[in-house]
Parts: C-alpha cells; sequence; structure tokens
C-alpha cells in the first residue's frame, strides 16, 4: 500500500549540474532561479497600472 506513496520520489536521470568552486547547483534549479529574478525586476521596473493618476 505505501509503495505508491513512494513511486514518485524515484529518480529518472541523474541530471545536468554545474560547478563552480564547491558550488554546485542543478540546472532545474538554475533555470528557475534565473525566471524568478527576472520577474522581480520586472515587478521593479514595470509601473503599476493607472499608478500615475492623484485622486
Amino acid at each position: 500500500m505505501a509503495g505508491w506513496l513512494f513511486a514518485g520520489a524515484t529518480t529518472v536521470g541523474a541530471g545536468t549540474y554545474f560547478g563552480w568552486d564547491g558550488f554546485t547547483i542543478q540546472l532545474g534549479n538554475l533555470v528557475v532561479i534565473l525566471v524568478m529574478i527576472v520577474l522581480f525586476v520586472l515587478a521593479l521596473v514595470l509601473p503599476f497600472p493607472g499608478g500615475k493618476r492623484r485622486k
């Protein structure tokens, strides 16, 4: 019964890893981090809709 709970936890492949001087990161995690940084910068740069109006 508990076997189906761990069926999704098995790994399919080794994955792609990048390393620099003792720092190692998987490609998928690196992509997610880069997308989060881009969205954060866009949120700082892009204005809010209707933000220039004053009452």
